[in-house]
């Protein structure tokens, strides 16, 4: 597969501007106190699907030939990835089908709904559906998006990146949630198109290290099962076209626990207001886990979707409160 390039991002740009404003990007001088570094907020928590990958949607969707729009899409989800695909879908006339594991949260599955997709829900994560999803298009004629193996998807994505350092160009660290990997990809090709010295480190699940195994090893390893409540970091099997972008040009991957996820949740809640998913927080919670090394410097934390049911906000909140009583 052909890795997308920074011209790429610049050309999903002006495609993505027709239908997305720019994020908010600010210093929250709340948590930069906290966290003893200038911390700088990218809230794609805000996009129209409350995540950052709507931009690889609109991108790759507005992109298809006239048959492909006519054959319809499919593709495999635990939910941000098929909410872009289905508002995309909606937006360019195209029939959508959403393969989700059992279970997937049901916001981000009625969301999808609402948007005119149609959910079937197979599997016990998303690897299952995945491949239930695959079988669909080679019977049925779909034409297949995979979550990241798609140049268009990351390329889109990308965008998010050029909005932080047109603001932000003397970053010094990025921090990027990794599931799929294709955040963590388009964040490496824009910042080191534009400034190589700019670190990128990706923030995995302990409850689902394949990526970080993957790259750490050099080599494709999957994992039998993942155990995170993060579902945009739920990926047992990594992606090839992913993980030869960052085994190249990512500086470093980094585990957080579910506690470190939670933690992070409620620090982006009470300082900067905003309300983050499991892997919304990931960059977060990583910047929390690294802070001695990053003293003094100029950090960027996505906030890559907000896409928290009520009952398990309620439930983090209450864990909180709970934590500081026995403190």
């Amino acid at each position: 597969m052909t890795e997308p390039t920074f011209a790429d991002v610049l050309n999903a740009r002006r495609t993505i501007s027709k239908y997305l404003r720019p994020t908010p990007f600010f210093k929250s001088t709340p948590l930069s106190k906290r966290l003893g570094f200038d911390a700088f907020v990218k809230c794609e928590n805000l996009q129209p699907i409350g995540a950052f990958k709507v931009r690889g949607g609109i991108n790759l969707i507005s992109g298809l030939s006239a048959d492909e729009k006519r054959r319809g899409v499919i593709t495999a989800s635990t939910g941000n990835h098929g909410l872009s695909i289905a508002y995309a879908s909606a937006l360019f006339g195209v029939e959508a089908t959403i393969g989700a594991p059992i279970g997937s949260n049901p916001y981000k599955i009625q969301a999808i709904q609402d948007l005119g997709a149609r959910v079937e829900l197979h599997g016990k994560d998303f690897d299952e559906a995945r491949l239930w999803v695959e079988s669909q298009a080679r019977e049925k004629g779909y034409r297949y998006i995979h979550s990241a193996n798609e140049p268009l998807l990351i390329a889109g994505v990308g965008t998010l990146y050029l909005e932080i350092l047109e603001e932000l160009p003397d970053a010094d660290v990025i921090f990027v949630p990794v599931g799929g990997g294709s955040g963590a990809s388009a964040a490496c090709i824009v910042a080191k198109t534009i400034n190589p010295s700019i670190k990128v480190t990706g923030v995995q699940s302990e409850g689902a290290p394949a990526v970080y195994k993957s790259w750490k090893t050099g080599r494709i390893v999957e994992t039998e099962k993942v155990e995170t409540f993060a579902d945009g970091l739920a990926t047992r099997v990594p992606f090839e076209l992913t993980m030869q972008i960052m085994r190249r040009l990512i500086d470093e991957i980094i585990l957080v626990s579910e506690e470190d996820l939670r933690r992070a949740i409620l620090l982006l809640l009470e300082t900067t207001h905003q309300v983050a998913e499991g892997a919304g927080a990931a960059s977060t919670a990583g910047a929390v886990k690294m802070r001695q090394d990053l003293k003094g410097k100029k950090v960027a934390l996505v906030i890559s979707g907000g896409n928290l049911t009520l009952e398990m906000l309620q439930t983090i909140i209450r864990a909180g409160k709970s934590s500081l009583r026995s403190a």
